[in-house]
């Protein structure tokens, strides 16, 4: 993975996470999470972590139905890249990312099981300007020069 956003902080050890997120696009808005964090609350791509055997899209599946109640199917892989941070518990993590466009097959929204999390249907030129994490805002980017 050579592109890398975010800066590690000094006297923490990143641990390299594998991880999914997609692009899903509905009447010219972008599937979007707001994690609630209080006054620390934020935008992210649906997405995360890939656990066990899973492949990319098998977390991608997985992931969206946790946090948005949305089963889709991955489409094309959009590129690659990690983003440094530090997530809520502390815990210093390197988010190795596959990002993927993807389409809706079902909604169910009594299949979202991550209650922090909330589906927010933006404008592509206000998510890049809303996610949390560069690398989120570069996948943006990019799937919106491809279109």
């Amino acid at each position: 993975m050579n592109l890398q956003f975010g800066q590690p902080e000094p006297g923490h050890n990143y641990e390299d996470r594998p991880t999914a997120f997609g692009l899903v696009l509905r009447d010219g808005l972008i599937a979007c999470v707001r994690v609630d964090r209080g006054e620390g609350s934020y935008y992210d791509l649906p997405g995360g972590a890939i656990d066990g055997d899973e492949t990319e899209e098998d977390a991608l599946v997985r992931e969206f139905v946790e946090e948005t109640g949305l089963t889709v199917r991955a489409g094309d892989r959009l590129g690659e890249a990690g983003q440094y941070f530090l997530k809520s518990d502390g815990r210093a993590v390197n988010n190795l990312a596959g990002f993927w466009t993807a389409e809706v097959e079902r909604e169910d929204p009594d299949a979202k099981v991550e209650d922090d999390h909330e589906l927010h249907w933006l404008d592509p030129h206000r998510a890049l300007a809303e996610l949390r994490h560069d690398a989120h805002a570069w996948a943006v980017a990019i799937w919106l020069r491809r279109r």
